[in-house]
């Protein structure tokens, strides 16, 4: 179990991650698992702890910092979005889960990049308490971003895909 202390120190860690601009952390060490993963300023990816106290996370944290001088190796930053983005019409996740662009490990995915879409098509799915959820198309368009990973975990409300609608 986590105390107050800890996320704190987990929110710093994050927050200095946002700072530097780094899009990605993992790190595992005996007992903590840490996966953070930032995708157009949200996060796409929670943590995973177990057993963290705050002694793993402050070395944790100070592993995380950059060394003087490497500020441009450290630089790992999402692209800006860009103006042509706008007007895209973005599917969220309706429940919390894990996202899968495919029916089956090693299946091809419901839908690729440039794929023109119907509304009601089923574009992924979302498997939440061992029961598979089909997410459907709200608008009918092209398939312009696959925002989420498969097999990472996703929020209710988290932006999975972007369609340009017709």
């Amino acid at each position: 179990m986590m105390d107050g202390k800890t996320l704190d120190e987990l929110r710093g860690l994050v927050e200095f991650l946002k700072a530097n601009e780094i899009a990605e952390f993992d790190m595992e060490q005996a007992d903590l698992k840490v996966r953070i993963k930032f995708a157009g300023g949200i996060v796409a990816a929670g943590s995973v702890a177990q057993g963290i106290d705050a002694a793993q996370l402050s070395r944790l944290m100070a592993s995380a910092a950059p060394a003087p001088g490497a500020a441009g190796a450290a630089h790992v930053g999402a692209a800006p979005v860009a103006a042509a983005d706008e007007g895209l019409h973005e599917v969220k996740s309706p429940i919390v889960g894990t996202f899968y662009e495919s029916p089956s490990p090693g299946a091809p995915p419901f839908v690729k990049i440039g794929d023109q879409v119907e509304a009601g098509q089923v574009l992924c799915i979302v498997e939440a308490m061992k029961l598979m959820n089909e997410i459907e198309a709200d608008v009918a368009g092209e398939v312009v971003k696959r925002i989420a990973a498969s097999g990472q975990p996703v929020e209710y409300g988290q932006p999975l895909f972007a369609i340009r609608p017709r």
